[in-house]
């Protein structure tokens, strides 16, 4: 971020002093609800793409759950890469820097694209290991041409989270959200035509499906740029000042950690999903329903997460350090309230869901009994999430990543494995295993989050 000039407004005094708890909570509900509506939009293009493959049959779900599993990574990546965009464009809008956020948001442009692009790549290649990790064969030789078409979607994907990360930390954050849903309603009638077809035409089937996920994704990215190049209050983040291969390389040294780490996080879960796929077609199936549905309700921590960044990243910019800890408070009181919630709704209506989103008795009934296991695991994911979030802010990043992936992958997913086949508890032996992961995890980022605000505030 660029120094401030003379022509910078002195900061307000009151700016540093700590404030309310109430106050703040109002804040991270205010900035957190449009980014959660928007992350809500980019979940519910899986949950269509569930609801309108689930009649191809077994076979096809479960394909699309193995690939949500695998995308899962890369899109947790590439969220890590360019949130770190978000805070720096943060940063510089609580400075009231208008050439520094223009010159963030080019960078985080570039950032992004070849961010994407590699993550396609990356994709691509792990698709001939399928077989040798031991996913079922009648899945596996259906799933090339949709799960390509997915891979394309990661470009699109970073690119417009990276802008999306603009109109968030300069206090528009609805735009994200329309833009957003402008993905959902290209999705809809898309995936309606693409895979079940229309008139004499008889569809793509499963990839149909891929291919309306990046038409969407491409649209709501294509209408985004337009608004940042020719709206008019986007003319003081548009400046001609030039990018810089040090912006670029700030951007790629404080992600690379994030991205580290959320795939770390994200892969750890992957890997558990793709840990069903030894138990048959329909544990994957039972796995794409219930997490279909369970990634929508995660927004909300997700969303906290990414306010609770900016606003941490705003009090820095305006050197107002002692806010710090309030607004992690504030916005961890708020996910604990929420995902308790969100428990007790699983508990009560998961065997209800699950009977509306399949037909066959087996994959109903391990349905039913996940989302039990997800509903006692909520607290904990929110915990974790926010305080991450709380923590990117800081621009502390290194440190969780290793803290997270000790967390995940060095007892998490063996202990996973250990429940689900030296102990026979199968598929729900997986979930029960992972959940311990994220107990920890919670525990460790709240203590360190806590450390780090005594730091700064002295």
């Amino acid at each position: 971020m660029r120094e401030r000039t003379a022509s910078t407004p002195l900061e307000n005094p009151a700016s540093k002093q700590r404030p309310d708890f109430l106050s703040e909570v109002w804040r991270l509900i205010t900035l957190a609800t449009p980014i959660v509506v928007a992350l809500a939009a980019a979940v519910l293009i899986g949950v269509v793409d569930t609801v309108m493959i689930a009649p191809l049959g077994t076979p096809a779900l479960a394909g699309a759950s193995i690939a949500a599993s695998v995308i899962l990574i890369f899109y947790s990546a590439l969220y890590g890469l360019v949130s770190v965009c978000g805070v720096l464009i943060a940063q510089a809008f609580g400075a009231k820097d208008g050439e520094a956020v223009s010159v963030t948001v080019k960078a985080s442009l570039v950032v992004s694209l070849v961010g994407g692009i590699v993550a396609a790549v990356l994709m691509i290649a792990v698709l001939p290991l399928l077989p040798i990790i031991g996913q079922p064969q009648e899945v596996v030789g259906i799933i090339r041409p949709y799960w390509i078409a997915m891979s394309f979607v990661l470009v699109p994907y970073a690119v417009f989270y990276a802008l999306k990360g603009l109109y968030d930390a300069t206090d528009q954050a609805w735009l994200g959200v329309a833009f957003s849903f402008i993905a959902v309603f290209v999705n809809i009638p898309a995936n309606w035509v693409l895979i079940h077809g229309i008139g004499t035409w008889a569809g793509l089937g499963l990839l149909g499906a891929g291919l309306a996920s990046l038409l969407a994704q491409t649209v709501s990215l294509v209408v985004a740029i337009a608004y940042w190049r020719m709206a008019a209050t986007m003319t003081a983040y548009r400046t001609g000042a030039p990018v810089k291969p040090k912006d670029i390389i700030v951007q790629f040294r404080e992600g690379s950690p994030l991205a580290l780490g959320y795939a770390g996080e994200g892969g750890a879960f992957s890997v558990a999903g793709l840990m069903l796929g030894l138990f048959g077609a329909s544990a994957l199936a039972a796995n794409q329903i219930v997490g279909s549905v369970s990634s929508v309700l995660y927004m909300v921590p997700l969303g906290m997460s990414a306010a609770v960044a900016i606003r941490v990243g705003q009090a820095i910019g305006e050197d107002a350090r002692l806010r710090l800890r309030p607004i992690g408070w504030a916005a961890l009181a708020t996910v604990i309230v929420w995902m308790t919630a969100v428990m007790i709704m699983l508990l009560v209506l998961g065997d209800d869901i699950a009977n509306a989103l399949s037909d066959e008795p087996g994959v109903i009934a391990l349905a039913a009994t996940m989302f039990v296991i997800f509903a006692a695991m909520q607290i904990a994911d929110g915990v974790q999430a926010t305080a991450l979030g709380a923590l990117r802010g800081m621009l502390d990043n290194t440190w969780p990543v290793v803290a997270t992936l000790i967390c995940y992958w060095l007892l998490a997913l063996p202990f996973a494995y250990g429940l689900a086949v030296p102990f026979g508890l199968g598929p729900n032996g997986v979930w029960l295993g992972y959940g311990a992961g994220l107990v920890l995890a919670s525990l460790v980022l709240v203590w360190r989050f806590t450390t780090m605000t005594k730091l700064k505030a002295h």
